[in-house]
């Protein structure tokens, strides 16, 4: 079965369904690249699935130690380069509420640096991960 469908709507414009629940989202060319940025662009969402793939498997995690990790946040700045057009670096600064233990702190470091996204990147795109407690 397929995960999901995406169909071009002109203008350098997707519209992408999760077929499984109806969710979508937009993607749109960015500035730099003769599109409107209207919305996340397509390298956009891969650099943002990293914080959202970290942020997942962290709260699995956090859940099996009964640590609270709610109010999380993730801040992502993608960098591109020119030749060839690629995503170069993506830096994903984390803030966790207070209170966590220095020994859930490292397990929980250990688990968004392994996650299937971070794993799954080209290795040449530099993950610069910073954790923030």
């Amino acid at each position: 079965m397929s995960t999901a469908r995406v169909i071009y709507l002109g203008e350098l414009r997707t519209e992408c369904t999760h077929l499984a629940s109806g969710n979508a989202y937009i993607t749109d060319a960015p500035l730099d690249n003769q599109g409107k940025g209207a919305a996340f662009s397509p390298t956009d969402t891969v650099a943002t699935g990293l914080a959202n793939c970290m942020l997942t498997v962290m709260g699995i995690k956090a859940r099996d130690l009964g640590v609270a990790m709610e109010g999380t946040t993730a801040e992502v700045t993608k960098t591109m380069s020119a030749n060839p057009r690629r995503i170069s670096e993506i830096k994903v600064v984390l803030h966790f509420p207070k209170g966590i233990s220095s020994k859930n702190q490292k397990i929980l470091e250990n688990t968004g640096r392994t996650c299937p996204v971070a794993l799954s990147l080209h290795p040449e795109i530099v993950q610069d991960i910073q954790f923030n407690w």
